[in-house]
């Protein structure tokens, strides 16, 4: 929320954007600790409402939701009893020991993490974008990036990696099957699961296997379709003259 601009907003809207989501508003984020996040909600709220953009009803259920009128903003943030109240094993609670979350936590499988991404046009599929571009399939963001929007759009990277055994496991929410076609079967995803926390705690949770699995496999296939599409781009450059 900190990132928004009346500039950004207005672009937004004239795009025909429906809803603006605004998330972190926690305190486990730095800086928004206690009164600090309802300060910053207040500033955002009205510059949303200044910029055309009217707070959705927080109490429509899912088909009222679906048929109200935009532009919308809602905020929301982590809290111990729902959405990521374990937290990621990433940042400061990794860093801090914070995230309680275990095996049988899967994050892939919930919102804001890779689940459905790669059905672009429906309601629940969602990507996360770097400031420089890079794209990834869930808001904790896996070890190696899909591709950059800087240097291609995004339908295409996406479009690239549907039916790929390994996207399609994290879009199904289900990564301990990423592996199955490349010698990572279910066993071996959950013994890679397991580490040690930089406070010296043992820990179990998908996304280190995941991490893991990125970077001595997935890594080099993701490049792999990326130089596919930039060849494929500077074949179409060439023959346009």
């Amino acid at each position: 929320g900190d990132l928004l601009t009346p500039t950004i907003i207005r672009e937004l809207v004239d795009l025909g954007v429906w809803t603006i989501s605004v998330s972190g508003m926690d305190d486990f984020h730095v800086g928004m600790e206690g009164d600090k996040k309802i300060t910053l909600a207040e500033k955002i709220a009205a510059m949303l409402e200044e910029g055309g953009v009217r707070k959705a009803d927080p109490f429509a259920d899912r088909h009222e939701r679906g048929i109200e009128q935009g532009p919308l903003y809602n905020m929301f943030g982590a809290n111990e009893d729902t959405w990521i109240g374990k937290l990621w094993p990433r940042g400061r609670a990794w860093e801090n020991g914070l995230s309680s979350a275990t095996l049988a936590d899967n994050f892939c499988n919930a919102w804001s993490g890779g689940l459905n991404f790669l059905d672009h046009g429906f309601a629940g599929s969602e990507v996360s974008i770097d400031p420089n571009g890079d794209v990834f399939p869930c808001c904790i963001k896996t070890a190696h990036p899909l591709g950059n929007l800087t240097e291609e759009p995004l339908l295409d990277i996406l479009e690239s990696l549907a039916g790929m055994p390994a996207m399609e496991a994290i879009n199904a929410g289900k990564p301990e099957r990423m592996g199955l076609n490349d010698g990572w079967d279910r066993e071996r995803f959950y013994t890679e699961s397991q580490t040690i926390t930089p406070k010296g705690e043992p820990y179990a949770n998908l996304c280190i296997a995941c991490d893991k699995f990125h970077k001595e496999v997935l890594g080099a296939a993701l490049d792999q379709r990326r130089s596919e599409r930039r060849g494929k781009r500077l074949s179409v450059i060439a023959s346009n003259g």
